[in-house]
């Protein structure tokens, strides 16, 4: 692990894994580490991961002003990092929140991007959200469950206000494609009460502006692949396929039977996909 300044001096936290041409890969949350990417399914046999930690998490210090950790001011980091590294292009990959992130990052450095992978990615940099029913009906898409019955009871009380832990992990189970022992040893993995800033932070107000990112986007060279699960809730297969109408040269994958971390669900599928793009 390696740390480095950013733009503004804070330390910023980085590890690679792997070898082969580098993947840059932002994990999402917000607020979670690049703990929960493991080694991507076995993609680091191929390429070599670059994983850094969103400042005010993991090994990133925190941050002095609370607003750099709104997710468009974010992009300095990813920015600062590509410079660290020396990359002149890079291939960039944004997991769940970080989709945004490295949207909003292709937007404003589309010279810099070789890449743009936005995997089971939130779209609302681009203006592109569920509605309340679409959410509602991918969860219901899984109440054949075991599990769906606590599960649910779980979303209602967080809509209700309840932000524990205890309540988070009973939820968790939407976002599996199978609810094992891997999806359950997962749940837990890179969150933690410290990155309560950057979850309160991230989508503060001046965050996103969806007229000017599509604006942006719309210029974008560089190859895009949106990726969903099958089973996912957030973005439903739907919306990403949405999502990959705005940018000018996208591809949507779904991956059968996948919910919000792929890579777990079915690492063979996964793999051969991302390679496949990324060559």
């Amino acid at each position: 692990m390696a740390r480095f300044a950013s733009y503004d001096g804070t330390q910023i936290g980085y590890g690679t894994l792997g070898d082969g041409p580098p993947l840059m890969c932002l994990p999402g949350g917000p607020g979670r580490t690049c703990e929960c990417f493991g080694n991507l399914g076995g993609l680091s046999s191929s390429r070599q991961l670059i994983m850094p930690d969103t400042r005010g998490t993991g090994l990133s210090a925190d941050a002095r002003d609370p607003l750099s950790y709104r997710c468009d001011r974010l992009a300095g980091d990813v920015e600062a990092l590509r410079a660290h590294l020396g990359l002149d292009r890079m291939d960039l990959l944004g997991h769940s929140a970080a989709g945004e992130l490295a949207t909003l990052y292709a937007a404003a450095y589309p010279e810099r991007v070789a890449h743009l992978i936005l995997l089971t990615p939130g779209l609302a940099a681009v203006g592109v959200d569920e509605t309340d029913e679409q959410w509602r009906a991918a969860l219901a898409r899984r109440s054949g469950e075991p599990w769906y019955p606590a599960a649910l009871a779980a979303v209602q009380k967080m809509e209700s206000g309840d932000e524990s832990l205890e309540n988070r992990r009973a939820y968790q189970p939407f976002l599996y494609g199978r609810w094992d022992a891997a999806a359950q040893a997962h749940v837990d993995a890179g969150i933690s009460e410290r990155a309560q800033p950057v979850r309160k932070n991230f989508y503060a107000e001046g965050a996103f502006n969806p007229a000017v990112t599509l604006g942006e986007v719309a210029r974008l060279t560089a190859p895009v692949l949106v990726y969903a699960g099958e089973l996912d809730n957030l973005p439903t297969p739907e919306t990403a396929a949405a999502g990959g109408r705005v940018f000018p040269n996208a591809t949507v994958t779904v991956q059968p039977g996948a919910g919000h971390f792929p890579w777990l669900d079915d690492p063979g599928f996964f793999t051969a996909v991302i390679t496949s793009f990324l060559s």
